[in-house]
């Protein structure tokens, strides 16, 4: 079973267990307070504990997961994820949300982000990773330059939240990018 260990968290394939902690914090606990920040603007239906047990046999590629669990202090608190944009141009989107706001703002979102587009570019032969968001979620945008994402693209007023306009944010990195990256943070 894969598992990709941080300081602060470790990625893992989910368990049933997981899982059943993940469709809780997505679509029963009462505050919610994940959703203000990861896609609001999203309207979202409840899906049934089998359909999103379901979503999470999803692969990448053959035997390689699309999503694995961000686990803290041996809790499942979010996911770190991926989808196809373009296949012939080895180009995948990545997400993370972090459900259990215990874990905002303490290094937890961006060390698991880190080791998410790490482990992509190392185990895989991708050119590029993106992530979409929108101009409220600044933690968001944060984390991505950190890892040395770009703004890539800004669609002005595109995104509504709570009657306000908002920017769509587009970023990204290429592998050559990384790369370059990762051998100045080992030096």
């Amino acid at each position: 079973m894969l598992e990709l260990t941080g300081d602060k968290v470790v990625l893992k394939e989910a368990t049933t267990e997981d899982i059943a902690k993940l469709y809780y914090w997505k679509f029963e606990e009462k505050e919610q307070e994940a959703k203000k920040w990861n896609g609001p603007y999203i309207p979202e239906e409840k899906k049934s504990k089998e359909e999103y047990r379901t979503e999470w046999e999803q692969e990448i590629f053959t035997g390689f997961p699309a999503a694995l669990v961000i686990k803290c202090e041996g809790k499942a608190v979010g996911y770190v994820g991926s989808y196809w944009v373009d296949r012939n141009t080895n180009w995948l989107e990545t997400g993370i949300v972090i459900y259990d706001n215990n874990y905002w703002n303490g290094g937890y979102g961006s060390e698991a982000y880190k080791l998410w587009v790490d482990y992509l570019f190392t185990s895989t032969d991708l050119h590029r990773l993106g992530m979409s968001t929108w101009s409220g979620n600044t933690r968001m945008v944060k984390v991505a330059e950190k890892l040395g994402m770009k703004e890539e693209a800004r669609i002005r007023d595109a995104r509504m939240v709570n009657g306000e306009y908002f920017d769509a944010i587009k970023m990204g990195i290429l592998r050559n990018e990384w790369e370059k990256i990762r051998v100045q943070s080992f030096i």
